[in-house]
């Protein structure tokens, strides 16, 4: 089982969304759709978990690891609807401070002066696409 990843761009700030599971063998796509977020955007980066079914420890670790590379390029990381009990995943002990919002509207309201342009990449079989 792998994940579908989107990425939406908005002045200043992009929003990765992830749906399906983020196990040890989805961990190469997310890299790589992490990726595609630090080649095209700037700001920071808010992770949509929205559609996350749920994720191992290599999951996480896998976060953690994409706030610091990010971290490393000044920008941040910002988690949404993190899954049940994925909050307590140890975030903070990692070099790179995460924020968590609640959902993504919250995630969005705290950034709501960034503008209204949007553009936006999905992989193939991202849930609702036709």
């Amino acid at each position: 089982m792998t994940i579908e990843w989107r990425y939406t761009i908005h002045p200043g700030l992009g929003v990765l969304s992830l749906a399906g599971f983020l196990g040890q063998e989805a961990v190469g796509r997310f890299q790589g759709a992490v990726g595609w977020a630090v080649a095209r955007g700037t700001g920071p980066v808010v992770l949509d978990l929205t559609g996350l079914r749920g994720w191992s420890d290599g999951g996480r670790l896998a976060v953690s690891e994409a706030a610091s590379r990010l971290a490393a390029e000044g920008r941040g990381l910002e988690l949404a609807a993190v899954p049940e009990g994925g909050a307590d995943g140890g975030f903070e002990d990692g070099p790179a401070v995460i924020t968590v919002h609640g959902d993504l509207a919250a995630a969005l309201a705290a950034h709501r002066d960034r503008g209204v342009e949007e553009r936006e990449w999905r992989s193939d079989a991202w849930p609702g696409s036709a």
